[in-house]
């Protein structure tokens, strides 16, 4: 039995219907909890992405997205990470 789920602008949907995809990106410079946390915060606005999840040291950045990131939401996301201050490499090999 699926759990009915209602947002609050008040689309509903069942867990049954969610999907979520994981993409991991590269992105060289984030040394402490201050530089995850401006990664995090900029990619997380972005409109598409669901989810963040920023590795200190490792520099990789995780989003979560309900369809597969296509070349327009790379280039966003390179964009708004290099804005950010932070050098964007590119999807990390799977």
């Amino acid at each position: 039995m699926s759990k009915n789920c209602c947002t609050p602008d008040g689309s509903c949907h069942t867990t049954a219907e969610i999907k979520t995809i994981k993409t991991t990106y590269k992105v060289d410079g984030v040394g402490s909890a201050h530089c995850q946390g401006v990664v995090a915060d900029a990619l997380g606005g972005l409109e598409g992405i669901t989810a963040v999840d920023v590795e200190i040291g490792t520099g990789l950045v995780t989003v979560t997205t309900a369809t597969e990131p296509d070349e327009a939401l790379d280039a966003l996301i390179a964009k708004t990470v290099d804005a950010a201050g932070y050098d964007f490499a590119g999807r990390a090999a799977a």
